[in-house]
């Protein structure tokens, strides 16, 4: 039997000019827009006190704001605050919530008041989301991404090396170390006498813009495109496992580099790379929209999962080296370090991680957080998970469809493979964790999607 009620809201969630700029590291501040940041929830209950699904258009948001942000909005819209799941599509061109001493520095000021104002925000989104409950149905299926939108992003290098992100049409180029995950996640929900509302899920990195303009990257495109097409639709974007997953093909050809450029960073950039890879999901979005498998819903629930792994602290004789690269770095001296492009970026944020970690702590307890809708489920992890965490968690059996999530409840870093560890990286080298990380993941995905069965 079919009890399930949905409620959908939106709201603009754009910062103010010269905020800084979270997604590298290099100093941008805001100078205007390409496009809004916008923040989405949809509200579900089988009877129960509701449960929140919350997409947020920013970079990442560490777990202490995020506690801030789901104790505000439990009290607003008067539900528990487990039964919040919030989470973040990575956009490298939305504002800062914090300073981070291993990127630049930034002022402090508008980033505390932007925080201040998200939360309220967020706030609104809850309540409205709830009151605009209504029955519905559901129902899923399972597209395919098209050609040219996703690539693994690590390379084993002709030397022996690896290489994340190397520059276009680079000779010592060998092959990249991965695959990739195809599926697109389609979630339809149809309210009585409302709106449908869409939920797309696949893995690629929201890192198709750079610049000094705010932009919610190929999310808005998705959401814009299908929004265009379909009266009275509405898209909620979950990113999924996209940790080793971007959106540069390393030898273009054909029309790939219309309307795009190389970045300083040497990988394809540009607004119009979001609007392709944008349309281009919502194309899949459209082939399966009105071929999905409606089942009945007679359980929502949330669940929570803590996931303790260990901490990937220096050696005493990594220190030094890795202290002085990071002061070269706080001075804006990056020209004294020996490296360019995604090299610099590797040996930076490694130092940065060095000099984080120099101190402990030797553990870290990650939240994973469990949402169940009737037959399907979302699996959402605090951090950057590699493509193969999120097959490894798909791969559990006696669910209709499971929906691994970035960056939910938490902004804890990359989660790489064990043979990432190994092979090296900018992943790997910046990760809090060490080798065994992504493996602890999927073993504590799998026991959440258990203990949500019962």
């Amino acid at each position: 039997m079919n009890t399930l009620k949905v409620g959908y809201a939106g709201v603009n969630i754009n910062p103010p000019l010269g905020i800084g700029i979270y997604g590298y590291f290099v100093p941008r501040f805001a100078q205007g827009f390409v496009d809004d940041l916008e923040a989405h929830a949809m509200a579900l209950s089988c009877g129960e006190a509701p449960c929140l699904l919350i997409g947020v258009d920013n970079g990442g948001i560490d777990a202490d704001i995020v506690d801030r942000f789901r104790a505000a909005m439990a009290k607003a819209a008067n539900i528990p605050v487990e039964n919040i799941f919030l989470h973040t599509t990575h956009t490298h061109t939305g504002p800062l919530m914090r300073v981070y001493p291993d990127m630049f520095e930034a002022d402090e000021e508008p980033i505390a008041r932007y925080v201040t104002f998200l939360e309220e925000r967020l706030c609104d989104l809850a309540v409205l989301a709830i009151a605009d409950m209504k029955p519905a149905r559901m129902g899923f299926a399972v597209g395919h991404a098209p050609d040219r939108i996703a690539y693994i992003r690590r390379y084993r290098m002709k030397d022996g090396s690896t290489m994340t992100c190397p520059p276009i049409n680079d000779p010592n180029i060998d092959h990249p170390i991965g695959e990739l995950d195809q599926r697109v996640n389609v979630l339809r929900f149809d309210q009585e006498g409302g709106q449908s509302i869409v939920v797309l899920n696949y893995g690629v990195h929201a890192d198709c813009v750079n610049g000094d303009l705010i932009c919610a990257d190929w999310p808005h495109w998705v959401r814009k495109t299908v929004a265009a097409a379909l009266d009275g639709t509405k898209v909620l974007c979950i990113v999924g496992a996209q940790g080793d997953v971007g959106s540069t093909h390393v030898y273009p050809d054909g029309g790939d580099m219309n309307d795009t450029e190389i970045s300083f960073d040497n990988e394809m950039k540009s607004p119009g790379m979001a609007r392709f890879i944008g349309r281009a999901l919502a194309g899949t979005i459209l082939q399966v929209y009105d071929k999905v498998e409606y089942v009945d819903v007679d359980k929502v629930s949330m669940l929570h999962h803590i996931v303790e792994v260990k901490a990937n602290t220096p050696t005493p004789e990594e220190l030094p080296l890795a202290r002085e690269y990071f002061k070269l770095h706080e001075e804006g001296r990056d020209d004294l370090i020996p490296f360019e492009a995604m090299e610099l970026t590797t040996v930076v944020a490694e130092a940065g991680r060095m000099v984080r970690l120099a101190d402990g702590p030797d553990t870290f307890k990650l939240e994973l957080t469990g949402l169940r809708i009737g037959g399907v489920a979302f699996v959402g992890i605090p951090g950057e998970p590699f493509t193969g965490i999120g097959v490894g968690i798909k791969d559990n059996e006696g669910w209709d469809l499971i929906l691994p999530a970035c960056l939910t409840n938490g902004n804890e870093g990359y989660f790489p493979m064990k043979d990432a560890f190994d092979e090296g990286g900018y992943e790997a080298r910046s990760s809090n964790y060490v080798s065994g990380v992504a493996e602890d993941i999927i073993a504590g995905g799998s026991k959440l999607l258990a203990e949500m069965r019962k």
